[in-house]
Parts: structure tokens; sequence; C-alpha cells
């Protein structure tokens, strides 16, 4: 396969072309359309300055093939992120140029900061971006991102509904781009191990899986108390952080962190690791390019707070067609456990447990199923970048997982048992349930939406 870059071997090289001259080099220079590339830096911009761009630029920094060199986000710099801590388009613009300078031992300023997502995707020198904004604003990003042909590293869980994930899926294999998810548990070797041992049989036949995830609505910004409407802060542009979400006053527990715990912005933790256990227990199943065919017993206890609307606790069963049933619910334990007719297997992401104790140390053969292997999932995108091959965690396997997520609490939401259809992704005995698996967008975002669909 035709390389998209080519690549100077020698370091100082690289970090010379960096420090003497930190002006970006354009995409068209760097290996697109099968030029031959001056620099072996992918150029990477941040759309989205929050909680988890604080963690994932420290990864992308430490891989000398990666330039950062825009960050983007509605809010200037403050505090309300995990545990209360300081994050923000300035913020993390910093430590990037502070990173850079340290790296190098010499003044570096290149990474600059921008408002509006938009000016990003039009900037012609960003080779990809990274999108970590809340779950209302992953689809247009992403489709816009796509049209212009950026790689994409989106943050899980991918959509708000099924519908935008549907959209983001089909935008990304029309534009032919890169696309890896957040679900990075796809890239630890636990995981990888219990799925690999299930997807050879060494459990017997397969009849039960339960995903384990957490309860409540955790007040991670240390804002939850903060209910009454406020002036919007100097430097948050919440008109845009609201963008195609209905318009309500701005107050400090809904924005952030906390976000997660409103229905207009998220699903709760139910969708925030349905990105995760859900997803692995897909791929121990082999069903990560479909799903269940009823979705039933939904129960859910709802958050008792002025602004919180999501499930607390919940509880519901998926079908699948081979007659796998898999448990989602909060409070069991947490990780994924599959049961088979001759064993058990069960991980989180620091260990995995098997039984019988025999299959601790049995190896898989060269012959049998081999699954995807990533040990680091950042790299794993970079690589795909360069190679132009799959990710571990594409697109169309996202939009699987995370239907599941939008099924529960669809599920919940009406009490009722819902027949699904994977291939034309619809509930088949409940009308209402179709109504709600896409989402009214505001003006004007709601034709910048369609303006992309493909």
């Amino acid at each position: 396969m035709m390389k998209r870059r080519k690549f100077i071997k020698k370091a100082g090289i690289a970090a010379s072309a960096i420090i003497l001259a930190p002006t970006i080099i354009p995409a068209a220079c760097v290996g697109k359309g099968g030029q031959t590339a001056p620099s072996d830096k992918i150029n990477l911009a941040f759309i989205g300055a929050g909680n988890q761009a604080s963690n994932d630029v420290m990864d992308f920094l430490a891989d000398d093939r990666v330039v950062v060199t825009l960050i983007c986000d509605v809010n200037k710099k403050s505090d309300g992120y995990w545990d209360g801590r300081v994050a923000g388009r300035e913020y993390i613009r910093d430590v990037v140029n502070g990173y850079y300078r340290k790296k190098y031992d010499r003044r570096y300023h290149a990474c600059t900061d921008v408002e509006d997502f938009r000016e990003v995707i039009a900037r012609k020198d960003i080779d990809a971006v990274e999108i970590a904004t809340p779950d209302h604003w992953h689809a247009i990003p992403v489709l816009m991102a796509a049209a212009a042909k950026k790689d994409i590293y989106c943050q899980k869980p991918l959509s708000l509904t099924i519908a935008e994930g549907r959209a983001m899926s089909d935008a990304v294999k029309h534009h032919n781009i890169v696309f890896q998810t957040g679900s990075q548990q796809r890239s630890n070797p636990n995981f990888r191990r219990i799925c690999e041992l299930v997807r050879n049989g060494r459990i017997g036949k397969l009849e039960t899986v339960i995903c384990g995830l957490p309860a409540g609505t955790p007040d991670f910004g240390q804002k939850a108390h903060l209910t009454e409407n406020e002036p919007v802060p100097d430097g948050f542009n919440y008109e845009l952080w609201l963008g195609p979400a209905s318009f309500v006053q701005y107050a400090p527990c809904r924005t952030h962190v906390n976000f997660r715990w409103i229905l207009d912005y998220s699903g709760g933790q139910l969708t925030d690791w349905g990105g995760h256990h859900p997803d692995i227990a897909q791929w121990g199943m082999d069903t990560e390019l479909t799903g269940p065919v009823k979705i039933q017993n939904a129960r859910a206890t709802w958050a008792d707070h002025p602004h919180y609307n999501t499930a607390t606790d919940f509880y519901f069963e998926c079908i699948y067609e081979n007659g796998v049933k898999m448990i989602v619910q909060s409070g069991a334990d947490f990780g994924v456990t599959f049961i088979g007719s001759e064993g058990k297997a069960w991980s989180d992401r620091g260990k995995h447990t098997i039984e019988p104790e025999s299959l601790k140390d049995v190896v898989i053969g060269s012959n049998e199923i081999q699954l995807y292997k990533s040990d680091n999932h950042f790299r794993n995108f970079i690589d795909c970048v360069i190679s132009r091959e799959e990710t571990i965690a594409p697109v169309e396997v996202a939009h699987r997982s995370i239907t599941i997520a939008h099924l529960g609490n669809i599920a919940m939401m009406l009490g009722k048992d819902l027949e699904w259809d994977p291939v034309t992704e619809r509930v088949t005995n409940v009308p209402e349930a179709n109504e709600m698996l896409s989402r009214t967008m505001r003006e004007p975002w709601d034709a910048v939406y369609w303006e992309h669909q493909i």
C-alpha cells in the first residue's frame, strides 16, 4: 500500500524543523496526493479542550510523528472540569507550547488557539483532528471534517443519537478518511485476551454477557450545587457551546464535565460507558457490525436534580438473533463478563479472570481467530493515518456499540420492550420509539447538519 508520507528517520532533523521553522507546513505538501513529504509530521488540531483533551493531548505529544498545532474550544480557560480542575483552549495551548519548549530546549509558541471549530476545518494545513467536545457536538464537526478530508480521532460516545451515528459512519466511509473512536479499551490486553478466548470457543457456547457500568450522577466538576441562572462568564461562548441543542439559560452545573447528566447533551453513565463495556461485549460476541434484535425488561431510576435528568440506576437486556443475552446494568461487577456453557471470562482495565483455571495459560493458535492487536490507542490512530488502514475502533463499530446504549435509554424512557432491526436500524413494534432515534436541532445548525448528509 502506498504510504501517505515518507518519513525522515533522523530525529534531529525533525526536531530542527519544528524549532527553526514552527510555521505549519500545508497538508498538500506532506504527502497528500502522492507528493513527497518534506516533513514527517502530522499536523493535529484539537476541537474541544476540556476534560478528555487534557489527557489525550499528552499522548499525542509523546508521538514524534505528530505536531499539535491548533487548539479550539468555546471556553478560554476556567475551572469546572475533572475534580474542579482548570482547562480550556488557552490552558491546553500553553500545555502544548510548554511541552515543546521543554523537549527541544528552545523557545516555542507555534501552537495557537481559536474559538470556532469551523476555523479549524477551514485550515488546509491541518491533517487530522481530535474531536473531544460534549456528545451533542460530535456529529456536525465529524461530518464537516470528513468532507474536508481530515482524519478524525473522536471521543466516545460516538453520537448523541442513533441517526447521528449513522450519518457519521456514512460520511467517514464516503470520504474515505481514517477514523478512530476513543473506545480505548480495545487497546487493552486484558479485554483482547478474554475476547479471543470467547471468540475461539474456549468457554463453550456463549450464553450470557454482563456489562457492569457505574451508577449515579457524580459531581465531577464540583458545580452540581450551582443550579441558579447566572450571567455567562467572560471568555465562554455559551451560545456556541449550546449549538444545536435547545436554548436554556446558563447555570454553572450544566456545562463542562457535568454536561453528561443532561439528556439534551448526553445520555448519562449509560452512554458515557456505553462506548466501553458494551463495545467490548460486541467484540467478544462477534456482533460488532450488527446488534441485538430485542431490548427487554428495561427499568431505571432517574436523577433528582433541578437540571440533571439521566438515569442514575438502570437495567435492560439485549437479545441477539443467536439467542445470546447481554445484560447492561449499573451495580453489577464492573467490567465485562462472558458466561458460556463450559466457563466464564471477566475483565476490567486492570486485570482479567478465567474459569476454569486451566484456561489461564491457554495459547490461541496461529490458525485460530486472532483479534486486531493495538497496545496504544493513540499511536494506532497515527499508524493508520500513515498506512490508510482501518483503526482498531472504526466508526461503524463505534456506531453499533453506542446504539445499544441509545436503545436502552429509549426503552427505559418508554417503559416498553423494543424489537429492533439492526439492518434497517428501526424499531418494528413501537412507532413512537423511532421518533426518538434522532433529535431536532436548533437553527442554523440543523441546516449545517443536513447539508453534510451523504
